[in-house]
């Protein structure tokens, strides 16, 4: 007989949780994907799935049903826009609602920050995140003085076209309001769907690491990386005034009952063990812990590579969330972290993507041998995207696969 939607997501659920404390579930979890994959399955474009909510609806649910993972990544077509949620971060109800820039949000902003297909891209491009310097170096004194000032009355004018000007930026606000009030309407009918699927609610919250803000929104990576060798006390100072304001939006979450939330790292493989210890790390940790202080697990994603830096994640306190790794070895990581971090990644997307389902069945096999003892590992892509021409048959195989060896 099967399984109603409320058992399927009961225990998704539950699988997903013993993962993370620690103990071994009936099977490892899966962390499903979603990309150009999702839209292309039911003959749609990146375009369809950004501005037309009835077509991404579909093509998730399709896509969810037909490809049943333990948690699903389809549907999601924002890109970052934690920039805004620092011009926002002294309104706790607000500055959550800015996380992301759909394609909608771009079009009334008019920002810099992203590319979308149908606008700056063609239709079939998936949307793109390309960041941009909208500060300049004799700057930062203003940036350290007061981040949430500067950013929303110098940087945001700069990076978005929209708000160039006072009375500009006045109809763009407004604009922006009702764009995230009707978007609301969207996501309740998406987590309707999940529900009826079987997916069980995951209340993920948002963080970000304080440097990446700096990195990504303000100066661009290159320059940040100049800017640490250049005027290296004004970075520390500069981050050290943006993680404050990154706790408060980080904590504002809560209020909407979130338990996990979710950081993707960037600048994290570019700095060597002594950069990343003195510019990135301590800030980013200062984050996690204000979560883990309130009971909220952090999931990180680190994304490259991180082994150089794995050590210093035992510098948390045991259980206090996820490392979810892209391209590090999994297997080390779980040998390093076990029974103090839980594991998730170990699908190179490019094995999903060009692979057979024989070499997906045996790498599997393979790497479930050597960490599914002794739970705390979740199995996912390292990139959780997958091209438009993605071979069915091997997302098939890596489920059958979970399956057997799991």
């Amino acid at each position: 007989m099967a399984k109603t939607a409320q058992e399927l997501a009961k225990e998704r659920l539950a699988r997903i949780e013993a993962a993370i404390n620690f103990e071994e579930p009936d099977r490892v979890p899966v962390w499903g994907f979603g990309g150009d994959i999702v839209p292309a399955y039911s003959g749609y474009t990146n375009y369809d799935m950004c501005y037309d909510e009835e077509k991404t609806l579909k093509a998730s649910e399709k896509f969810m049903r037909d490809f049943p993972f333990d948690s699903s990544m389809a549907g999601i077509t924002g890109l970052d826009g934690r920039v805004f949620c620092m011009a926002f971060a002294e309104y706790d109800d607000l500055s959550p609602l800015m996380t992301f820039i759909t394609g909608p949000i771009h079009d009334i902003l008019g920002d810099k920050y992203t590319r979308f297909p149908g606008r700056e891209i063609d239709k079939t491009a998936p949307a793109q995140f390309i960041g941009g310097t909208f500060m300049e170096p004799d700057e930062y004194d203003q940036l350290i003085e007061d981040p949430v000032k500067f950013i929303a009355e110098t940087v945001l004018p700069r990076a978005c076209r929209n708000l160039e000007t006072p009375r500009q930026a006045m109809a763009t606000w407004v604009r922006l309001g009702m764009e995230i009030a009707r978007s609301g309407a969207f996501m309740a009918e998406f987590g309707k769907m999940n529900a009826e699927l079987g997916y069980p609610p995951f209340p993920m919250g948002w963080g970000y690491a304080p440097l990446d803000i700096i990195g990504d929104f303000l100066r661009g990576v290159s320059n940040v990386v100049l800017d640490i060798r250049r005027y290296p006390d004004k970075v520390k100072k500069a981050t050290e005034a943006i993680t404050e304001w990154m706790i408060k939006y980080a904590l504002a979450y809560t209020k909407m009952g979130t338990k996990y939330a979710m950081f993707p790292l960037h600048l994290n493989e570019y700095l060597s063990p002594k950069l990343y210890n003195e510019f990135y790390w301590p800030y980013l940790k200062k984050v996690i812990l204000a979560l883990h202080e309130v009971g909220v697990k952090s999931i990180v994603f680190f994304e490259g590579r991180h082994d150089a830096h794995l050590e210093t994640i035992l510098e948390l306190p045991k259980g206090w969330g996820i490392a979810y790794f892209e391209k590090t070895d999994v297997v080390k990581a779980k040998e390093l972290l076990k029974g103090h971090t839980c594991v998730m990644g170990g699908i190179p997307i490019t094995l999903i993507a060009s692979g057979t389902p024989e070499e997906i069945d045996k790498y599997v096999k393979d790497l479930l041998e050597k960490v599914k003892p002794g739970g705390g590992f979740i199995l996912a892509p390292g990139v959780a995207a997958a091209p438009s021409d993605t071979p069915l048959e091997n997302i098939t195989a890596l489920i059958e696969a979970v399956e057997k060896y799991g």
